[in-house]
């Protein structure tokens, strides 16, 4: 039997949406079993009041950090609100966006990091569509990186932002439906405010590889499933000047700058996971040219990575631990990342994603990283303790 998205499971019972006035919160990856996008499948049974588009756009097409605009949809007429535009107030619904709504629909493919800022857009919207009175429809999704894992440090709601708007681990295992449903909680929304439509057939074992679903990149630097999983650790590198490899390829596969030594990085960085006990990839030298973003034009220096086992990667550690080998061969030339990010000056990019300045400030001292490494695990005891009540997979 095929797994079914929560998309499939309402489209099977399609008469629940006729005659709803309803709003559409999804993107290019919002697609049923059959490939047909969720606003044109809905569309056919009941036409939404309008279509709202988290970051990337309503059809994935804006890379990170560029701002979208409302505008018609081209293929049924449908105004798309953008939840992504030029200031931080852009990113929750604006006043009244709902009025003429008694339902929002929301139904975004998460990749299982807390970077990833659709979880934030999703829980705003729900958010906001509950003060307005209407109800909220959560068609759920498989987590791409399966959903037994855990890693990384709780977030120290110092650092909250939009790439670490809650507080869980950078690998948090939960579907979308799951962390609704544990921020609701938190923030005391009434129990039964949210309707599930549940993810017929996964289990919490199957990463996306075993689902047997095509990929369709949720954003335009996701283009595979194994880029999903390395970009728990990966993503750390938006925070330097360093290239993670947007403009290529192979984003969050590749890292590297103008003028290194390629083999001695890639050295050092196998010398550094093999000490920490990391498996699942393999490094190795590489030569690339952005065609955008940092270093764009110019010819980089650095590594490869090469997923091999995803079962056997801990791609949280292993972002910091390339972090620190690329710091060790480059020296004075490593350098943090000096723009605003995701619109925040004032707390350095690395301190957000890491959701702490523990990382940054231990940095002079090696003992310093490796209590903190340590104090992992509680943090990821607690969180999946706090968890347990809103899993919905065995």
């Amino acid at each position: 039997m095929p797994i079914l998205s929560g998309l499939d499971r309402l489209l099977d019972d399609a008469g629940r949406v006729k005659g709803r006035r309803y709003a559409l919160l999804c993107q290019q990856a919002s697609l049923s079993l059959r490939g047909v996008h969720a606003h044109l499948a809905l569309d056919a049974v009941q036409p939404a009041v309008m279509l709202l588009g988290p970051e990337h756009g309503f059809y994935g097409v804006e890379q990170d950090m560029v701002a979208s605009a409302d505008e018609p949809d081209p293929w049924t007429g449908r105004p798309v609100v953008s939840l992504y535009g030029g200031d931080v107030g852009s990113l929750q619904p604006r006043p009244g966006v709902f009025e003429g709504c008694d339902l929002v629909v929301i139904d975004l493919q998460d990749v299982g990091a807390r970077y990833y800022t659709f979880a934030a857009t999703a829980v705003w919207a729900a958010e906001a569509a509950l003060a307005a009175g209407c109800e909220v429809w959560i068609l759920d999704r498989p987590n791409p990186l399966g959903g037994l894992e855990v890693e990384g440090n709780l977030l120290d709601l110092d650092f909250t932002s939009f790439v670490g708007a809650f507080r869980m681990p950078q690998r948090h295992g939960l579907t979308m439906a799951e962390l609704l449903l544990l921020e609701g909680r938190r923030r005391g929304w009434d129990r039964g405010a949210l309707t599930v439509f549940e993810v017929e057939g996964w289990r919490r074992r199957q990463a996306w590889r075993e689902i047997g679903w095509p990929w369709t990149a949720p954003s335009p630097n996701m283009p595979t499933p194994e880029t999903a999983h390395l970009y728990p650790g990966l993503c750390l590198f938006e925070a330097t000047t360093i290239s993670e490899g947007r403009g290529t390829t192979r984003p969050f596969q590749l890292l590297g700058v103008p003028g290194a030594d390629a083999p001695a990085l890639a050295g050092r960085c196998r010398e550094r996971l093999a000490a920490a006990g990391l498996a699942g990839v393999s490094v190795v030298p590489a030569m690339f040219r952005p065609q955008f973003q940092k270093h764009a034009g110019a010819v980089c220096a650095g590594v490869e990575l090469r997923l091999e086992d995803a079962g056997l990667l801990r791609p949280v550690r292993l972002g910091f631990e390339l972090l620190l080998a690329f710091r060790d061969v480059l020296g004075a030339d490593f350098g943090w990342r000096r723009e605003p990010y995701e619109f925040v000056a004032e707390t350095p990019a690395i301190d957000l994603l890491a959701g702490t300045d523990r990382f940054r400030t231990g940095l002079d001292g090696e003992d310093g990283i490796e209590r903190w490494y340590a104090s992992w695990e509680e943090d990821q005891r607690e969180f999946r303790a706090e968890c347990d009540s809103v899993l919905l997979y065995s």
